[in-house]
């Protein structure tokens, strides 16, 4: 059930250029106790990667400088794997199975199904490993 992986401290990374889809997202994600961290282009998710690992990433396929494709690219390059969702407004089937070949979770299409999105946002929740409590002793 989805409210069972439901967490408030869990982060997921929303990049998009486009400031209202970020902002619905956000939304959404919150009414759902989600918290999600906003960045509007792949290089700024980037930068703030210092301060840590977000558990999801929501990313826009198609934004100016870097698309969604080649931070999925780059993250890999560099070693950081994180549960990956594509979300663009254009369904490019070929674009669509190079997104999937790199790992994404999913590749959904602009307007989202609210349900599926969550859905999705709940298996890639599962797939991170959760920290574990140290053993005192």
């Amino acid at each position: 059930m989805v409210a069972s992986m439901l967490n408030t401290g869990t982060s997921i990374a929303v990049v998009d250029d486009d400031l209202p889809v970020r902002k619905a997202l956000v939304r959404l994600l919150g009414a759902r106790c989600f918290k999600a961290v906003t960045y509007g282009s792949a290089q700024e998710f980037i930068n703030s990667l210092a301060r840590g690992v977000p558990e999801c990433l929501i990313v826009d396929l198609q934004m100016p400088e870097m698309t969604g494709l080649e931070l999925q690219h780059h993250l890999d390059r560099v070693g950081v794997h994180i549960p990956t969702v594509v979300i663009t407004a254009y369904d490019e089937p070929g674009i669509r199975d190079q997104c999937l070949a790199a790992g994404a979770l999913a590749y959904l299409i602009k307007p989202l199904d609210e349900k599926r999105l969550i859905s999705v946002v709940a298996k890639a929740l599962a797939t991170m490993p959760r920290p574990h409590a140290l053993a005192r002793g």
